[in-house]
Parts: structure tokens; sequence; C-alpha cells
């Protein structure tokens, strides 16, 4: 049996960057990848908001496009554009972007264990069983295994999921620096977007609650009826899922921590949750470096604590603003639209406006008296009564 002080289970972006962070404090890391390759299959939009920069290493090789704003939809297309002087989100290869993450970790000096799938880990003494028969010892076991997490479901009940499909798509006359976002009941709180690449190439998608062969459907019509879209090319399909952010999920037990997906830590406005994720990388990272200097595994508790004092409030008007869309039809979300409009909206969104903190741009609409201006009475009191 093999022992470490800490084994990550998952190499996925959240999983690989805690395990360098880790490793570059002198502690012996694994990661316990199932894949026989990491990143693979694509599972993600790859649209990142600008602060990705300076929260994480991301170099210009990985960088495919740069948004400097986006079009609005409402259902019957009343559109809201949103724009910026300087690029507001980077569209990435995250297939390559993962595997440089992994390697960074590997060369920052944690060991990388590939078609290493766990199958159960005990929490209380930190063994990790591995299904080729191995077993491994840590004193922090970090579950960064995705959305439907092993390790998670040792101490919480299994994750709600939205599904996610996405193409990859080529199609002419492209404006590259504008990505597409339309809202629908049917949908809501997901929604369809259009994440330019180039000038030809183009990542068409949506998530919903709506079961998988429905959500393709749904996809598929959409493709139909959109003129930008006419005399496009299939060229990849891909399929995910993202967690339901989930206020109460516990994410330290024992000498388990949990990140990104598998701790639901992502956006609940758009399910992103790589930014997000980064940071919590960074906050675990430091509680458990401190718990292993002086061998002290009740430490970890900590991180449960801090996450919750550092991204609570930001989480919880997210989720109202989640809650908001997902009680609207599509003619109230239509009148929301023009209402947005008349009141000159765009410019707003665009100076406060921002891919992963929405709580300035929410701030400013309830002080300025326009959120429950530009919404009917009645529905201003049913939407007034999920903000208590």
């Amino acid at each position: 049996m093999r022992s470490y002080d800490v084994a990550v289970v998952g190499s996925g972006p959240i999983g690989s960057t805690l395990a360098r962070y880790v490793a570059k404090e002198g502690f012996k890391v694994v990661i316990l990848e199932k894949k026989r390759n990491v990143g693979v299959p694509l599972q993600c939009a790859g649209l990142l908001g600008k602060r990705i920069k300076k929260i994480n290493i991301l170099p210009q090789e990985f960088i495919m496009n740069e948004i400097y704003g986006a079009y609005l939809h409402s259902p019957s297309e009343t559109i809201l554009k949103v724009s910026k002087k300087d690029p507001e989100a980077y569209v990435i290869d995250r297939v390559a972007y993962d595997q440089f993450l992994s390697d960074e970790a590997v060369q920052s000096g944690a060991q990388l264990l590939l078609n290493h799938r766990v199958e159960s880990v005990n929490i209380h003494n930190g063994e990790v069983f591995v299904r080729n028969g191995e077993k491994i010892s840590a004193q922090v076991v970090v579950g960064a295994d995705g959305y439907n997490s092993m390790v998670s479901r040792l101490f919480n009940s299994a994750s709600e999921n939205y599904e996610a499909v996405q193409y990859l798509m080529s199609v002419k006359g492209v404006e590259r620096d504008y990505v597409h976002v339309k809202a629908e009941s049917q949908i809501s709180p997901g929604f369809l977007w259009i994440i330019p690449i180039s000038d030809s190439l183009v990542r068409v998608g949506m998530f919903s609650s709506l079961p998988y062969k429905e959500a393709s459907a749904h996809l598929e019509g959409y493709i139909q009826k959109n003129p930008q879209l006419k005399n496009s090319t299939y060229l990849k399909k891909y399929h995910g899922c993202i967690p339901i952010f989930n206020p109460k999920k516990q994410i330290v037990k024992k000498r388990a921590i949990l990140v990104g997906d598998a701790a639901s830590q992502v956006k609940p406005t758009t399910g992103g949750g790589l930014t997000l994720g980064f940071l919590c990388a960074k906050l675990a990272s430091e509680v458990m470096v401190k718990a292993l200097e002086i061998e002290n595994t009740e430490i970890l508790q900590k991180y449960q604590t801090l996450y919750g004092k550092k991204f609570g409030k930001e989480l919880k008007t997210q989720r109202m603003v989640h809650k908001t869309f997902q009680s609207l039809n599509d003619a109230e979300l239509d009148f929301m639209f023009s209402k947005l409009k008349e009141e000159d909206a765009e410019d707003l969104i665009s100076e406060y406006g921002d891919m992963d903190t929405q709580s300035p741009l929410v701030k400013e609409m309830l002080r300025r008296g326009i959120i429950f201006s530009i919404l009917p009475q009645l529905l201003s009191r049913r939407i007034s009564s999920l903000w208590k």
C-alpha cells in the first residue's frame, strides 16, 4: 500500500489545480484518474470570464477567441445588446487546458495515475480502494470527481443535475466578438447559447432540466429555426451534466474534502464552475496545508466555514436570480425584456454586468427601482416573495 499526504480523486482542472498548490508546499500528492486521458471528452461550453487570468494560469495559446459582449434574446426575439470596451470573456480549448493544468500539477511534484478508477474511500482513516485492487492511504482525500462524485455520496445525498447538450458547428459569417444567449420558459433557468470560436466555427448549446432526448430535440429545433445558423454543418456533438447548486451541501467530512462540481460549486445563474472552482481549490489547499503541517485533520472543517463566508452572499444573490427566471413564463420574459430596453438597461448591464459576479448589477437595479418597475404588479408581488 502506497502512502501519500493527499489523494485527489479526479484529474479535472479543479482537482489538478488543488494538487499543484499542495505539491508546491512540499507534500506528497497523488491524482487518481479513472480515464486513460485527461480532459476528454469535452463537457463544457468553454467560455470563461476575464477574471480567470487573475485566478489561475491561462496561457494565451489556449485562448481561441475573445468576447466583448452578448446579445440577450427573449422568447419572441426582443434583443438586448451588452458590450464592453475590453474582452469580457475568453473562449478556450478546454481539453488542452485541462491537460495543461494536469501537467502543471505533475511538474510541481504531484503524481498522476491514469486508468485508476476509485471504487471506495474510507473517510475515517483515508484509505482509498482502486478497481485494479490497489489500495492507497492518505491523510486527506479530495473529491474532485465531478457532478456524480463517489466521494460526495459518502456523506451527501446524490446531486441533482441539469442536462447540457452542445454542438460544434461550421457556419459562415460569424460575428466573433459576441455570444448569443436566449431565454425560454420551457428550459428556464437554463438557456440557449451560440459561442463563436472563429469566423467560421461556433459552439451551439443549451442546458435545462429537460431529459436528454427532449433537450437534444429542443436544441435541434432552435438550430433549424435560427437564421444565423442557416447552411451550417454539424461537426461534433457533446453531452454533459451540470450540478445544481446546493447551499446545504456538506463539503468536509472527517478526512474528505470536496471541490468543484463534486461540491456543486457552480454559479446558480449560468452553471459555470471553473472560476469559482479555482477559487475554492485555493481556499481548500490553504486549509489543507495548515492541517498537514500540524498533523491535525480536524482543521479541515474550517474549509466549510470559510467557503460560506467568502462566497455565501454572492451565491445567495445568484440563487434568487435563478429562482426569479424559473418563475417566469414566455410572455413575462418578453415583457421584461421589452421594458428593460425601454429603460435603457443595456447601458446599465454593460456597465455593471459581470459573468462571475452578478450581485453588483442586481443591487444597482434594485437601487434604481428598475427590477420591480418593469414587471406587472401581480408578477412583481410574486417575485418579491421569492426574495424575502
